[in-house]
């Protein structure tokens, strides 16, 4: 019976091996190419029982590595047959190392996917981790997902690997690699379904595909067709510009009535936009009524003071978001990159939403058009983008930003004892008083005509706000909206969208939310969550440092060097980590002050009293940012 092959491999000077685990079972193929064993003919026999059976290999980082390497031993498989163990594994290493060096390069690798005869599935590039705002490794994605044992390789790739315990050690770091792949493909199954359903819909290779270049490549597809240009010289297309002058571009609409304002849309009036160095080429900070606004070239965002904020004492807090708010500009304003005919531009976008409207949430395609609306205007200030045109990206951001900005006067300026609380790229949320609910709305109605976009509302009953990025909304009715530092439930649950990001110390956020939302004191939420790995913080060595812990033992202080990436929690009893400069021997320690750490790299599990938490450290910690909206002579710190 077919089945499919999640791998990895692992390659030193003299040695390689290969590890399979069937991504349904616990069925597991190891292979070793060494002095000591040589399994060459066992792994050719299972790589062409894997093509001829069309069974898929399923992989972290794969199509850049491990496929370049399967390509490789095929393509040599017969002057391998000829050669001993360590020839083959020393031939090997050399590729590996070349495929290593292109990576780094931003290099083409020599084999393209289409060309492989074993399909790949590459979780490292489908859930974008290779990209630079969600890049993370695998180790990284261990201590995200709660494994239970977090290894390096104990040895340096350049190492000679001589006796059994040697192998069996890479051997068993090679394992936990897999097993730890393998529940990342447990946790990926919904977007893997997804590309392979939208694959076989349209007849591309989606697979191993980021949500961007998901998009495009559907997009391309679709726009290929109605304009009738061929999609390689379309993929090739863009429109180059030197600068965009940003008055050439404001929308006819945008007024506004108050200095402020005014004095903002001049700002924007003098713009003048290096069109290929986007980053930081534009900031503008606006302080109006008590809040901080900042202005850029992808959009806005600002907030008021941090707070606990309540629709309480004749007042009333509304958030109102626009509805698909970039791609409906650009829709409602047939606006498109000057290389792509504009008819048909304008025709499938629009396209793209109205059907959207009509596919049930749970049809592949309503996804697929989600994708293409959102990433759509992302994708066209990438420079190597076919939709890459920074004028229509400027268009859009620019635009949008001074369209809220109208919506923003208009509320502050006709309702009385309005405060904003914040604005974000598509919305507002606003303190206003009760009494003027339905002035409100029909500010809103006004605005949606005059822009030809619609708002969508919600109430909320608090709202506490750290900054723009980082607040618990409680709504009305339904449960409450994490964002920032607090999407503890995401990150609990292993969600793909959160596991590149820095899940340490989750019992803090989780402790907040239940302080604020549930009335939940925190030395109670603690004392009733037991589990350790909540209670975890993970780090990475970068650069040229190591990480060292150094202990007390026996009246004597003793060093020990750590692997690059650990997993530790606060005890009352344990050791110091630090940093150590491998150049000039600086010492820095990962947790300032008289907390002692424990390292938590390989799970154990045992009653909770003899963990030996410090849970002095989290209260701390927890109330520390309780202080942040609360006056300290609210906050009952009954920690002390």
């Amino acid at each position: 019976m077919r089945t499919h092959w999640v791998h990895d491999k692992e390659s030193l000077t003299n040695f390689f091996c290969e590890v399979f685990l069937d991504c349904k079972s616990d069925t597991e193929h190891i292979f070793v190419i060494h002095h000591s064993r040589n399994d060459f003919e066992k792994l050719l026999e299972f790589y062409q029982r894997n093509i001829k059976d069309k069974e898929w290999h399923m992989s972290f980082n794969g199509i850049n590595f491990d496929a370049q390497i399967t390509m490789h031993i095929l393509k040599n498989r017969d002057k391998y047959k000829q050669m001993s163990g360590d020839e083959i594994a020393k031939d090997i290493y050399a590729k590996a190392q070349d495929c290593i060096k292109r990576s780094k390069n931003e290099e083409w690798q020599e084999y393209k996917e289409k060309d492989m005869p074993i399909k790949q599935l590459d979780l490292y590039t489908m859930n974008g981790w290779d990209g630079a705002q969600r890049r993370a490794s695998l180790k990284k994605i261990q201590f995200s997902i709660d494994m239970h044992s977090i290894q390096e390789m104990p040895y340096n790739h350049t190492a000679v690997v001589e006796g059994r315990e040697m192998v069996d050690t890479i051997v068993n770091y090679c394992r936990n690699d897999v097993y730890a792949t393998k529940r990342v493909l447990e946790l990926s199954k919904e977007g893997a379904n997804l590309r392979k359903s939208l694959s076989k819909e349209y007849n591309l290779p989606l697979h191993s595909a980021p949500e961007p270049k998901l998009a495009k490549e559907i997009f391309l597809k679709f726009l290929s067709e109605a304009t009738g240009i061929n999609k390689y010289d379309l993929k090739n297309s863009q429109t180059s510009r030197k600068e965009v002058k940003v008055k050439d571009i404001i929308l006819p609409y945008v007024r506004f009535k108050t200095k402020p304002f005014k004095d903002l849309l001049e700002v924007f009036e003098n713009l003048v936009i290096d069109a290929n160095n986007l980053k930081g080429a534009f900031k503008h900070t606006m302080h109006y009524k008590g809040a901080e606004t900042v202005f850029g070239c992808g959009g806005l965002h600002g907030c008021t003071d941090a707070g606990a904020y309540e629709s309480k004492e004749g007042m009333v807090i509304i958030d109102s978001d626009v509805t698909s708010f970039y791609p409906n500009l650009a829709i409602r304003n047939r606006l498109a990159p000057a290389h792509i005919p504009k008819k048909e531009f304008c025709e499938l976008y629009e396209g793209f939403f109205e059907q959207r409207k009509k596919i049930p949430k749970k049809d592949p395609k309503n996804t697929a058009f989600k994708l293409i609306l959102n990433s759509t205007v992302g994708l066209s200030q990438e420079k190597n983008s076919f939709l890459r045109d920074v004028q229509f990206f400027l268009q859009i951001t620019m635009n949008g930003q001074l369209s809220l900005c109208m919506l923003y006067e208009m509320i502050m300026d006709e309702i009385p004892g309005a405060k904003p609380l914040m604005q974000n790229t598509d919305g507002i949320t606003t303190l206003i008083p009760v009494n003027y609910q339905e002035k409100y709305m029909e500010i809103c109605t006004r605005w949606e005509k005059i822009t030809n976009l619609q708002l969508e509302h919600a109430y909320y009953k608090k709202m506490f706000l750290w900054d723009v990025n980082n607040y618990i909304a409680v709504p009305k009715t339904g449960k409450a909206k994490c964002k920032g530092r607090f999407e503890w439930e995401d990150y609990e649950k292993y969600s793909t969208t959160h596991l590149h990001k820095d899940k340490s110390g989750l019992i803090i956020p989780k402790a907040i939310h239940a302080y604020f939302v549930n009335n939940i004191p925190p030395e109670k939420y603690l004392a009733e969550n037991r589990n350790i790995f909540d209670y975890c913080i993970g780090k990475r060595i970068k650069g040229r440092w190591k990480f060292q812990q150094t202990c007390v033992i026996k009246g004597k202080i003793e060093y020990q060097d750590l692997q690059d990436t650990i997993r530790y929690y606060i005890a009352h009893k344990g050791c110091k980590i630090l940093k150590t400069n491998l150049d000039d021997g600086r010492q820095q320690q990962i947790e300032a002050g008289l907390w002692m750490q424990e390292i938590f790299n390989v799970y154990e599990e045992k009653p909770w009293e003899e963990y030996g938490v410090n849970e002095t450290y989290y209260l701390t910690e927890i109330y520390k940012e309780i202080g942040k909206l609360v006056k300290k002579q609210n906050v009952k710190l009954t920690l002390f």
